[in-house]
C-alpha cells in the first residue's frame, strides 16, 4: 500500500509528530496548532501518535515529559519509543552499553534538566545514579510503557523505520527504533506506508512508501506534525513554516 491508496480509519484524524527532543516551547506551539486545526474543521474522534525521541540534545527533557503525560489526559494519545528515550532509561538503570554515547548525543543536556552537572565523561556512573535518583516516578513510567509500533488504517507508525523484506508483525525492536540507510533506500511496498520520524530532513519527506516527519527540531526549529484523514496528508509545523502544507 503507498500514499494516496493508505487511509486512516474513517472517522478519524491522526496526528503523527516528529522528534521533539526535549523541546519543550515548540511542543506547545505545535500542540496549540493542532488544537486550532481541530477548531477549524471538527472530526469524530483524533488520535496525537508521538513518533519517539523526547530527550536529549533540546534544553527541557523534564519540561517536556512532564507536558506530554499532562497532554495525555486532554487527548487520546500513543507514545512510541525512540532510541534516546532507549537509551535515556538504560542510563539511568545502569545497563547502558556505550554510556560515552549517551553524553556525546544530548544526553549532557537531559541529565541538565533534572538538576545533574556532571563533572566530564568519565564520571558517568555517578551520574547514572543522579539520574536514577531525580527521575520521578511518573517518568519511568512514561519511558517504561512507551510502544514499539502502532498501526491504524493503511499506516504503520514507528520511531526509525523497518526493516525491508521482513513482514510488519514480525519486526524486531532494534530495527524499529535504530535502522536507518537500508530502510531509507528501500523503494518497495512496505505493506503498509510507514510513518517514523529518526532521521532528519529538511522538510516532512513524503515518499510513496514512507512519511518521514522528523524536520530535525533540534537544530532547525521546526517541529513538525502530518495530519492523516481519510487518504489525505497535511502538514502542520511551528515556526517560520508555521501553518499547513496540502501534500500533492
Amino acid at each position: 500500500m503507498l500514499t494516496g491508496e493508505a487511509s486512516a480509519p474513517e472517522g478519524v484524524r491522526l496526528y503523527a509528530v516528529g522528534d521533539t527532543h526535549g523541546h519543550l516551547a515548540l511542543a506547545q506551539e505545535l500542540f496549540g496548532i493542532i488544537e486550532e486545526d481541530l477548531a477549524r474543521a471538527s472530526v469524530a474522534h483524533h488520535r496525537i501518535i508521538m513518533l519517539g525521541d523526547y530527550c536529549d540534545r533540546g534544553p527541557d527533557t523534564s519540561g517536556l515529559i512532564d507536558f506530554l503525560i499532562a497532554q495525555a489526559s486532554c487527548h487520546d494519545m500513543v507514545f512510541l519509543l525512540g532510541n534516546h528515550d532507549q537509551r535515556m532509561l538504560e542510563f539511568a538503570e545502569g545497563i547502558d552499553e556505550a554510556p560515552f554515547n549517551f553524553f556525546r548525543y544530548g544526553g549532557l543536556e537531559t541529565l541538565q534538566s533534572y538538576g545533574i552537572e556532571p563533572e566530564d565523561d568519565a564520571a558517568w556512573p555517578a551520574a547514572s545514579r543522579a539520574l536514577s535518583r531525580a527521575l520521578p516516578a511518573s517518568h519511568r513510567k512514561f519511558l517504561s510503557s512507551l510502544s514499539l509500533f502502532h498501526e491504524e488504517g493503511g499506516y504503520f507508525f514507528a520511531h526509525a523505520g523497518v526493516k525491508p523484506g521482513v513482514g510488519l508483525g514480525n519486526q524486531q525492536a532494534k530495527d524499529l527504533i535504530w535502522i536507518r540507510h537500508e530502510f531509507l533506500q528501500h523503494q518497495g511496498d512496505f505493506g503498509k506506508v510507514v510513518v517514523h520520524g529518526h532521521t532528519p530532513w529538511d522538510r516532512v519527506d513524503i515518499q510513496p512508501n514512507r512519511i518521514n516527519v522528523d524536520t530535525g527540531a533540534y537544530e532547525s526549529g521546526i517541529l513538525s506534525c502530518v495530519v492523516l484523514e481519510g487518504n489525505t496528508i497535511r502538514v502542520l509545523q511551528t515556526g517560520s513554516k508555521a501553518g499547513q502544507v496540502t501534500a500533492s
